[in-house]
């Protein structure tokens, strides 16, 4: 990839350029990206966030609008009228009446330095552009669906990715839409949008790649991997919005996904049946099944030492743990008359190739079949196992420090009265045995998140109450989702996470969140002393973050080491 600038000197003087134009959007609060006209866009030395911003409109949805979309041409019914318009926040206490209540919004990249420091924002094509009619590339995510527009970078690290939906801003429920290839008569929603994963280079260059995987619900995040040349995304989400039985194409289309990037407009892409790469069952650890399908509802992964890891943090079904994709079929075999499906990696195991055979006339009894292990140290319960008073975790984002530190970030339980006291929300810290060979958790960071503490400072936010849930407005932090992090010469790493919150809104998905950092010594295995988040961005009012990654680049700085 060759950059359209002569020189470094060229070069720096661009980003300087950048610097003080990105002071002016701070200063005047724009979300306006502007074109870029210096070649290289992104350097690899920033930080990319992903920030989705509601288009505050009343007429978004009128009171008494039945719920959702053309439910009457569906076998699941209508849940009823939208009893608030579109106006933010209240727009969402539409989802106590609707399940499935979501507005698409605009999705932005901001480029900010590690310090927090706005440096450009570019705005991913939407239909609200001059110019972007529907036969024109787009893509949105769906306010306020919490779990979408993960970053990550590709395993070389020259492109970015993430996924949306391929539809108009202000298009009501699309997150639990059917995907045109994997309709459910079931699923209440009456619309079909393909899920697509965008793919973004270092001039800011997007193309788009059309899936008919994660019908009924979202696709959450999106690597790309080179493998021997031949270029392959690896994506994390779920699927399903209706009953069971569900449809093949709605089980084929859940959890793991490969897929192989298109570089046609998305009008003249035809996206085929999808191709799962990943399963898992608990039938694996020796329980009885759960609904076909359903344990492979994941929501981060990451790629380590060519090992694709997920991790799967909600649900009734399946465990909450961290998982990686077995290519070897050594690493977790489940024994004649015993129990498996927890294990390590084997040593020079490859990235997957090609999508899991199949045998079609067996979806609907016995699923996929399953190549997906518990990581050996992590927690193997099924959530249908776990009654209170005991706990689960809730993990989300990865990160690899090296080989034997992974930190995994905890969103918390989503329960407005457990935030101030969870002990397993925030970011762990697991560290690899080599004797015992399994992966320990060394320690819980916690202190500086806030962890149940009102924020109270959003301009324009509402004070008191919200009258449909009877909770306060002001979101308090309830863990992390999206990680990513850097080591550092010293022995030190640090890892910036994205803050998930709960509060009394009627989807705290809602709520305006936080990007946070915290700078940890690498080597120690119990809490260290004066270890503390800070704050490094904050989102305004009908302003989410979403992920966050390094910015897309060929070049590498000396002093720092980066992991995927």
């Amino acid at each position: 990839m060759t950059a359209n600038i002569s020189s470094k000197r060229d070069r720096r003087g661009a980003f300087a350029l950048r610097v003080i134009l990105g002071a002016l959007i701070a200063l005047v609060g724009s979300s306006t990206a502007y074109t870029n006209d210096w070649g290289v866009y992104f350097d690899p030395a920033n930080l990319v966030v992903s920030r989705s911003v509601y288009d505050n409109n009343p007429n978004n949805i009128q009171v008494g609008t039945t719920l959702p979309p053309n439910c009457a041409a569906t076998t699941g019914g209508c849940a009823g009228g939208a009893t608030y318009n579109g106006s933010y926040p209240l727009v969402w206490n539409n989802n106590v009446v609707d399940g499935s209540f979501g507005i698409t919004s605009k999705i932005f990249l901001d480029q900010i330095t590690p310090d927090g420091f706005l440096v450009t924002t570019l705005e991913v094509p939407n239909s609200s552009q001059r110019g972007v009619s529907p036969k024109k590339d787009q893509l949105v995510t769906s306010f306020s669906s919490k779990s979408e527009i993960a970053l990550n970078l590709s395993t070389d690290r020259k492109y970015l990715t993430f996924m949306g939906y391929v539809a108009p801003i202000d298009a009501i429920d699309v997150s639990n839409s059917d995907t045109p290839g994997a309709v459910d008569p079931t699923d209440p929603v009456g619309e079909d949008v393909f899920r697509a994963v965008a793919q973004v280079d270092e001039d800011g260059e997007f193309h788009f790649t059309e899936t008919n995987a994660y019908s009924g619900n979202n696709g959450r995040a999106a690597i790309l991997s080179d493998l021997d040349g031949a270029d392959a995304f690896f994506t994390a989400g779920n699927a399903g919005n209706g009953s069971n039985p569900q449809p093949d194409g709605i089980i084929i289309g859940a959890g793991a996904q490969i897929m192989v990037p298109e570089f046609k407009p998305e009008v003249a892409q035809n996206p085929g049946d999808p191709t799962p790469v990943g399963s898992f069952s608990i039938a694996q650890l020796g329980f009885k099944p759960d609904k076909i399908g359903k344990d492979d509802n994941f929501r981060g992964l990451t790629i380590f030492n060519n090992v694709l890891y997920f991790s799967k943090g909600s649900g009734g079904n399946g465990v909450n743990t961290v998982y990686f994709v077995d290519t070897t079929g050594q690493a977790c075999p489940t024994p004649i008359g015993g129990s498996g499906g927890v294990g390590l990696p084997q040593s020079g195991a490859a990235l997957p190739t090609s999508g899991l055979v199949y045998n079609p006339a067996v979806l609907q009894t016995t699923g996929l079949p399953n190549n997906m292990c518990i990581l050996t140290g992590f927690p193997a319960t099924p959530n249908s196992k776990i009654k209170p008073p005991a706990t689960t975790a809730f993990p989300f984002g990865l990160w690899f420090a090296n080989a034997t530190t992974l930190y995994v970030a905890d969103e918390g339980d989503g329960v407005f009265a457990n935030a101030a006291s969870q002990t397993t929300a925030g970011l762990q810290k697991w560290i690899f045995d080599s004797v015992a060979k399994n992966w320990k958790l060394a320690y819980v960071l916690e202190a500086g998140l806030e962890l149940g503490v009102p924020d109270l400072t959003i301009a324009g936010y509402p004070s008191g109450n919200n009258p449909a849930t009877g909770l306060p407005w002001a979101p308090e932090t309830d863990g992390l989702r999206n990680i990513t992090g850097i080591v550092h010469r010293d022995g030190r790493a640090t890892i910036y996470g994205i803050t998930s919150t709960v509060s009394g809104n009627g989807d705290q998905g809602a709520d305006p969140n936080r990007l946070v950092a915290i700078t940890d010594d690498l080597a120690a295995t119990t809490l260290p002393a004066g270890e503390s988040f800070r704050i490094v961005r904050k989102a305004r009012f009908a302003e989410v973050l979403r992920g966050v990654s390094w910015a897309p680049g060929s070049s590498h700085h000396g002093h720092h080491h980066w992991h995927s």
